[in-house]
């Protein structure tokens, strides 16, 4: 995933125009320097990077934008009227697999696909749903994509940085946010029990030190600690490679692109390697510089290849935690065991 960029377009204002009159209405909330308004003790305030937001009564139309936020609401109870188009690893219709065989086993209404747009959030689409919450807890939202969404409808973004939310506090958040608290607690719980599982089940992770990384047959990007599919890894009785740190120099995305002459720096017992497809995978692990790594040269690599299954535990979400740990869960097995 990566942070969209914000074109500053003359139309912007027409946009927000047309929200407004398919709406209706305006949001409560509003930029850091803005204080929410009175409300009855009923209502939610939730705090995020652009601010405070005031979420009046229990949402019943709910806009989901960004990672995880559709998988939450619907965890928790909440059927989205409309969400967004997954190109990555979605089907034909932008639809996640694990979100399609939820609504089957529930017999739920699918939510609104919004249409697919690359650098600003389908605006006018947003507004024909009619909202009255967007949820964003884990996106990319800028500051001016935030103002003209909250012209629409409440918004509630990441709480500190982009694409870094924790993925269990996007449970949370959209409990909060759905007035459904002890749902979402539930939902965690039941989240902690598999992974606790899994932990006890594995041994073999507790102590050894892990790399997450994306390469190919030139370039290598790797995930820092604070990236969700880190913490997953981290979650499951990894440590964190101290490597990842050192190399970071600095740098405040959850992610940073090493050079290929640095890569044998990169020292864990465990490499987490993620891909789009096996071409990619066997191509980084092939190169020069990754087939040097000293974990690839002991087969202690756990590789994550392919749209659905690199989307289910990168981070994970509500529903695709479940539907992707026993081969998540296998890889770590087989690297952590060659690590030995």
């Amino acid at each position: 995933m990566t942070t969209r960029r914000l074109r500053l377009l003359g139309a912007a204002a027409a946009v927000v125009a047309s929200a407004l009159a398919l709406t209706g209405c305006g949001a409560s909330g509003g930029g850091s320097d803005s204080k929410p308004k009175s409300t009855a003790a009923t209502s939610v305030t939730i705090h995020d990077a652009f601010g405070d937001t005031v979420i009046s009564s229990k949402p019943k139309r709910v806009v989901t934008l960004g990672w995880g936020s559709t998988e939450a609401a619907l965890a928790i109870g909440v059927d989205p009227v409309a969400m967004p188009f997954q190109e990555y690893a979605g089907d034909k219709k932008g639809v996640l697999p694990w979100i399609n065989d939820y609504v089957e086993k529930h017999d739920l209404t699918m939510p609104t696909v919004l249409p697919n747009t690359t650098d600003d959030p389908p605006y006018e689409a947003i507004a024909a749903a009619k909202p009255d919450l967007i949820l964003a807890p884990y996106s990319g939202l800028t500051a001016k994509q935030d103002q003209l969404l909250k012209a629409i409808a409440p918004t509630v973004a990441y709480p500190k940085t982009a694409w870094a939310t924790p993925w269990k506090d996007v449970i949370s958040i959209t409990g909060k946010a759905l007035f459904e608290p002890a749902k979402a607690k539930k939902v965690l719980a039941g989240i902690d029990a598999q992974i606790a599982k899994q932990a006890a089940a594995h041994p073999e992770f507790t102590g050894k030190t892990i790399a997450a990384v994306w390469g190919s047959a030139s370039e290598f990007d790797v995930y820092k600690k604070a990236d969700s599919r880190v913490q997953f890894a981290l979650d499951l009785g990894f440590t964190s490679a101290p490597s990842v740190d050192e190399l970071a120099n600095g740098d405040q995305t959850f992610y940073y692109a090493l050079s290929t002459e640095k890569v044998d720096q990169l020292k864990s017992d465990v490499l987490l390697s993620f891909a789009s497809t096996d071409a990619e995978q066997q191509a980084f692990l092939t190169s020069s510089y990754g087939s040097g790594m000293e974990q690839v040269k002991k087969g202690a690599v756990a590789q994550v290849t392919g749209p659905a299954f690199v989307s289910a535990v990168s981070p994970p979400t509500a529903l695709s935690l479940s539907w992707g740990l026993k081969d998540y869960v296998a890889a770590l097995s087989k690297a952590a065991k060659a690590a030995e």
